[in-house]
């Protein structure tokens, strides 16, 4: 068996600092190296995950292909590292106390006293050594900053780690703050030193330090938080603000992070090679192309609610050499009078949520895209949306709906997967209980494709595919003849005859998907059916 490397990461000063950039940046250039890398991200709240979490308290829900509700660092990992995590590669505090707790509660621990240390810890140590069975390095980000009280435990079992395997088998990054004083144009190394100082308080020394900053460290001030920090000078690396967060990787080669990384583990040089990411990044940077995607969604107060499916447009982007502009438009004030902020867009995407907030504008938008010909995708809502517009404006049946908005309906196009286990006497389909109640199709699911599709052509004539889910309504196929007698195409199914993808015959490109595409989409390998829309908007754009 391989014996797992360990590479902590922290933050201090204060908290989004790009921990999981930097994380998964060290990552993809060990992975360049010829390593099996994988990732840990350590959430300190309570919350068992950030399911039942509003997108506008802490983002986007990221979920796995084996159905876990974790943190959108995950699908950080996933993207710059092009690979599949799993329920394993994330962890709560509430996972680690319920998991304590029942433990407790069936004898496990022989009667005695339970306690932070040491069985809380011993929870976080197994865990993390779990994460790491098979890969040469484990790389454990840790959210939340160095100093706060549900972080301690944690930094406890960092520090026996260390103890228990040495410093030749686990080290510890620092990513820190170097504000700027802009009024008097100084870096200030302060702030760092005294996070430091309360990493060492509680026995742990970092061996490199990560510095953010606005501009570049000087040698004289590199030299002094070296030393104030107790590392080496090569240790002190400059994480400058970059122009895409995928050029962190090339700036970090810069720096030369890998030589104090190699020499802790006593590797010997290392050599990643970055000649195809360089050259994605390059096009991010300076495409060759560009078009304006109206993205019509409700959470924009916070971007990140829909950071997937914003990273799936860049790589898209990156891969046909197009730079993807968003117009964000909030579906809210979106209505039939002000439907004239679409105009200037060369392509629409409706992503997906949960509610009836935003219905009515996101409804418009569809109609919009399908009646002026706009190349058009639809994701989640966004499906379920467009087949209640078919509905309503092209079956003529005003009162289509979904059970999430009407229970009530008469014409109820989409409904509850329960709905359709009851109608279809379909026992078998894999579903997740809800937090909140009910059932979700959670993870990775397959979908049949129907041959000469934009999704066929898309996903290159493969038959079958497999693709992410969050979602607790179903289109009713009730409903599927009907639509496909008006022009509506049925392009995806799954096997149990749920209904995965909807075209539209005489439209450009009208395609939209119950699963989440974005939830699959890496820098060096974008989803297929992303791309294509991409691809289609540009291509249509230049008629």
């Amino acid at each position: 068996m391989k014996q797992t490397k360990y590479i902590f990461v922290t933050g201090g000063v204060l908290s989004s600092l790009g921990k999981g950039i930097s994380s998964s940046s060290i990552a993809t250039l060990l992975q360049h190296s010829g390593f099996e890398v994988s990732i840990l991200k350590i959430d300190p709240y309570i919350n068992v995950d950030p399911g039942t979490m509003s997108p506008l308290e802490h983002g986007e829900v990221f979920v796995t292909f084996d159905g876990a509700e974790t943190d959108l660092d995950i699908g950080h990992y996933e993207r710059f590292l092009n690979k599949n995590f799993s329920k394993q590669n994330n962890f709560t505090t509430g996972q680690i106390y319920l998991s304590v707790i029942e433990n407790e509660r069936h004898g496990k621990y022989l009667g005695k006293t339970i306690q932070i240390v040491p069985h809380i810890v011993d929870e976080i140590k197994n865990r993390i050594k779990v994460a790491g069975i098979g890969s040469d390095f484990l790389i454990i980000e840790l959210g939340g900053t160095v100093g706060d009280m549900e972080g301690m435990p944690y930094l406890e079992a960092m520090r026996q780690m260390k103890h228990e395997l040495g410093g030749d088998l686990v080290i510890s990054i620092h990513v820190t703050l170097i504000p700027l004083i802009k009024a008097a144009g100084e870096l200030k190394t302060k702030p760092t030193q005294h996070s430091v100082q309360e990493l060492r308080r509680i026995g742990i020394s970092p061996q490199i330090i990560l510095a953010r900053c606005e501009k570049p460290l000087s040698k004289e001030l590199k030299k002094k938080l070296a030393l104030s920090c107790d590392v080496d000078d090569d240790s002190v690396i400059v994480a400058e603000d970059a122009e895409s967060i995928y050029k962190c990787p090339m700036n970090f080669l810069k720096e030369d992070i890998l030589t104090p990384i190699a020499r802790r583990f006593k590797l010997g040089e290392l050599k990643p090679k970055m000649d195809e990411w360089d050259i994605l990044v390059k096009k991010i940077i300076s495409p060759k192309d560009a078009i304006t995607i109206g993205f019509v969604g409700k959470y924009l107060s916070l971007k990140e609610s829909y950071k997937s499916l914003i990273e799936a447009l860049t790589h898209a982007g990156a891969n046909t050499d197009v730079g993807v502009h968003i117009k964000w438009i909030d579906s809210e004030t979106l209505s039939s009078e002000t439907i004239l902020e679409l105009q200037d867009v060369d392509g629409i995407l409706i992503p997906g949520g949960f509610g009836e907030r935003g219905v009515r504008g996101k409804i418009e938008a569809i109609k919009y895209a399908r009646e002026n010909k706009i190349p058009f995708l639809g994701i989640c809502l966004g499906m379920q949306l467009s087949i209640i517009e078919f509905a309503q404006n092209v079956l003529g049946i005003p009162d289509a709906n979904s059970t999430e908005f009407d229970a009530q309906t008469k014409n109820p196009v989409v409904y509850l997967i329960e709905d359709f286990i009851d109608q279809q006497g379909k026992e078998q389909i894999r579903t997740h209980q809800s937090p909140m109640g009910g059932t979700m199709r959670l993870g990775e699911y397959e979908c049949n494709i129907a041959p000469n599709t934009k999704l066929a052509r898309a996903y290159h004539n493969q038959r079958t595919i497999k693709e992410r889910h969050r979602h607790r309504y179903e289109a009713n196929p009730k409903y599927k003849k009907n639509l496909e007698d008006n022009g509506m195409i049925i392009s995806g199914e799954s096997p149990n005859g749920l209904i995965e993808a909807i075209e539209i015959s005489d439209h450009p490109f009208f395609v939209a998907v119950q699963f989440h595409p974005e939830f699959t989409s890496r820098l060096q390998n974008p989803n297929p059916i992303i791309l294509e829309f991409v691809k289609k908007t540009l291509t249509l754009q230049n008629k």
